[in-house]
């Protein structure tokens, strides 16, 4: 009996997802550093309803369109993290697994297996650290 208690406790863990790194990316990104300075000097939610888009660790958020990542996970050799998300936006939802890297303590690279010239938009390309500035 006990061990059919460890085996199922074993099974309900591992049916969890995984928490997301411990040292995953902190605050909001912008795509330039000014729209980080608008931001600033406005509010971010002025930047997202001029249809930019906004990184943070759960994921990027736009005007009707969203990723939420839903499993992060760290490479060993880099400053990287391998995640999965499930993006949406009106009458389409879509999965999309990206590589997260911080070029430097104010860049972060995203790349999505995503192809750019896709009918729907890509999440590839650089976001900067916004000092300063939090989500609505």
């Amino acid at each position: 009996m006990a061990l059919r208690r460890t085996l199922c406790v074993s099974m309900l863990v591992a049916a969890r997802p995984a928490p997301a790194a411990d040292d995953f990316i902190e605050g909001v990104y912008l795509q330039s550093e000014e729209l980080c300075a608008q931001a600033k000097k406005d509010t971010l939610q002025t930047v997202i309803d001029a249809g930019n888009v906004v990184l943070s660790a759960d994921g990027l958020q736009g005007v009707e369109y969203n990723c939420e990542f839903l499993q992060i996970s760290k490479a060993h050799g880099a400053t990287s993290w391998a995640v999965t998300a499930i993006c949406q936006e009106p009458g389409y939802v879509f999965p999309d697994v990206l590589s997260v890297t911080q070029l430097s303590p104010k860049q972060i690279d995203l790349v999505s297996v995503r192809p750019a010239d896709s009918e729907q938009a890509g999440n590839s390309g650089s976001y900067y650290h916004c000092e300063g500035v939090a989500l609505p």
